[in-house]
């Protein structure tokens, strides 16, 4: 339940559970500098890509869904992060629909997941992540009627898996890293994963401006080699 019209991809917050209405609001209102510093280049410059951030109702309440990437990729590797990738010729406009395509294509391609039973209801404002050149729209879904989910090529993904927005909420699962540039950003301990950089970036702030977060110790600091 993607959304189609005349077989193009649509957003509808029509059906939404009332929890996800702040995040709905999230899209709506939020500007890009509220969400991060990096922003697209203004010459343009970047390859355009897309990310699923697919909200559930799960055991323990509303989750996202996640995934650990491959440790021999070569952007990211290793990173849990949402699942997506860069935009293919055919996905259309990477203004418009393109990234609607693109996130669940790239989900189905590395999770499994099932398009058919995901509502998408919005888009943030696109990012940019300096370090691999992408350019990234956040795609907002529900996942309406749940599917199987796991690992369908071992060597884009390592792990698929979900977290409950309770976990992330939790204070004592909250913490910073330090990365070697110097850059300071928020980061997740959830799930036997260090949840951190862009995927937790926007986490945060989605849950910040959702109004769901909770006070955390923003002095507590973790190494970016942790485990579990």
């Amino acid at each position: 339940m993607s959304g189609t019209d005349g077989g193009r991809l649509r957003l509808s917050t029509e059906g939404l559970p009332g929890w996800l209405g702040p995040v709905a609001q999230v899209a709506e209102t939020v500007e890009p500098l509220q969400l991060s510093r990096f922003l697209p280049p203004e010459n343009g410059e970047g390859r355009q890509s897309a990310v699923l951030i697919l909200f559930g109702h799960g055991d323990h309440g509303p989750e996202l869904l996640l995934m650990e990437r491959s440790g021999t990729l070569r952007s990211h590797a290793g990173q849990p992060s949402f699942p997506g990738g860069a935009l293919d010729p055919g996905d259309g406009d990477p203004t418009a629909e393109g990234p609607l395509r693109a996130a669940l294509r790239e989900a189905e391609e590395e999770t499994g997941l099932d398009p058919g039973g995901v509502q998408l209801f919005g888009v943030l404002p696109r990012l940019y992540i300096p370090v691999s050149g992408f350019v990234v729209t956040p795609v907002l879904g529900w996942w309406r009627e749940p599917s199987p989910v796991g690992v369908v090529d071992p060597n884009e993904t390592a792990r698929v898996f979900t977290v409950s927005v309770a976990d992330l909420t939790n204070p004592a699962n909250r913490a910073t890293t330090l990365h070697p540039s110097g850059h300071r950003g928020p980061a997740f301990l959830v799930e036997s994963a260090l949840v951190w950089g862009f995927t937790a970036g926007v986490i945060d702030r989605l849950l910040h401006y959702a109004g769901w977060e909770r006070p955390w110790d923003r002095d507590k600091q973790v190494p970016l080699d942790w485990r579990a």
